[in-house]
């Protein structure tokens, strides 16, 4: 398991180099104001692993078990970066479609970033899409670590 996880560490690291350097340009350079919403970047960093890890050990253990399984891993990853709110806000989605919008969990993990780095005036948080993220990080981690455990044992004898 520590195999199939670790991407999401070497993400991680890279995360907090770059992370760390953009906060330096932003305090530093741009003499932007430190808020207290800062304080809960580490939180979003947290939730935004468990996102990746959850799917990244199906898709593992399904990668193995069906091999042309690697090549709709991909596609699956840019249909999710167009289904989350990178280069818009989520408040242009309209007020009845955003619970099932918000079923997504990056949505509320963007957000959770926006309302950290930007403020919580500039940028105000949708507290509801961050417990359904919560909710749907967790159900998709243990359906993760549940098919992995239940499919390693035939691992050596495909691989």
């Amino acid at each position: 398991m520590l195999l199939a996880a670790s991407p999401v560490g070497v993400a991680l690291v890279d995360f907090l180099f770059g992370g760390g350097l953009l906060l330096a340009l932003s305090v530093f350079w741009y003499a932007n104001a430190m808020s207290w919403t800062l304080l809960a970047l580490p939180v979003w960093t947290l939730l935004a692993a468990l996102a990746g890890l959850g799917p990244g050990l199906l898709f593992a253990a399904l990668a193995v078990r069906f091999r042309d399984f690697r090549f709709i891993v991909p596609f699956l990853l840019q249909l999710g970066l167009y289904a989350s709110p990178v280069v818009f806000l989520s408040d242009m989605v309209p007020e009845q479609y955003r619970f099932c919008y918000a079923l997504n969990p990056m949505v509320g993990i963007i957000n959770g970033f926006r309302w950290s780095i930007l403020g919580g005036d500039a940028c105000p948080m949708w507290w509801p899409g961050i417990w359904i993220a919560v909710a749907v990080i967790g159900v998709s981690l243990s359906i993760g670590v549940r098919i992995f455990r239940k499919m390693e044992i035939a691992f050596a004898d495909v691989i």
